[in-house]
Order: structure tokens, then C-alpha cells, then sequence
């Protein structure tokens, strides 16, 4: 905008300074298009009419009744399962009894004998 206070008398100067204007122009005439698009979306999106209709959203009484009988049916169904005992599980077998067993506590800053560094 600073050019159009002194326009250069030089044609080829007047020219440059006309295809940076034309180029200002195009460049703020797609911005104003893309947010014209834009805000036509927001605006149906918000105010444009609803996929949904009163039929489509009217509730059946008959599943209701056969959801919950099945959902008293999985309750019974997790409370005999509870009941019952939980065993675990593996995927090994247990170690031989002939196999010896050493139980050693170590406690955090004792020293390691065989690498010298200690436990934190």
C-alpha cells in the first residue's frame, strides 16, 4: 500500500507495481472465498436440517424387556462364576521335589559378593 502513495512514472515500474497489486487481490479474494466456504459449512452443519427424524428415534418397549432379561440372565450367570473358586493356572509344571531349594533374602545396600556392587 505504501507503493500507491508515490507511483513511479517508469511504465515498467507501474507494471510491477500493478501485477503485486493483482497478486494481493487474487491471493485475499481466495481467502475471502475459502472462508466464505467455510463458514456456509459451520452454518449447515449447525442450523441445516437433522438426519434424524422422530421415527428413527421412537424406542421399542419389547427390546427394552429382552435386554434386561438378559442382563438379569449374565448377572446370575457372573455371580455362580465368582462363587466358584478361582485356580491357577500355568503354563509349566511345578520343579521336582528331589530338586534342593535355597531361599536367600537380600536386603537393599548389602553388598554383592560376586560383582562387588550393591543393591539399591
Amino acid at each position: 500500500m505504501d507503493a500507491l502513495k508515490s507511483l513511479p512514472e517508469d511504465p515498467a515500474e507501474l507494471r510491477a507495481v500493478t501485477e503485486r497489486l493483482m497478486a494481493e487481490v487474487q491471493s485475499l479474494t481466495y481467502q475471502n472465498e475459502k472462508l466464505k466456504a467455510e463458514l456456509h459449512g459451520d452454518r449447515k452443519a449447525r442450523f441445516g436440517s437433522k438426519s434424524e427424524s422422530l421415527d428413527q428415534l421412537a424406542f421399542d418397549l419389547a427390546e427394552d424387556a429382552e435386554i434386561e432379561v438378559a442382563a438379569e440372565a449374565q448377572k446370575s450367570e457372573t455371580a455362580e462364576a465368582d462363587s466358584k473358586p478361582s485356580e491357577r493356572q500355568h503354563s509349566r509344571k511345578p520343579l521336582p521335589d528331589h530338586l534342593e531349594r535355597q531361599d536367600e533374602v537380600l536386603s537393599a545396600g548389602e553388598e554383592y559378593g560376586e560383582c562387588g556392587g550393591s543393591l539399591y
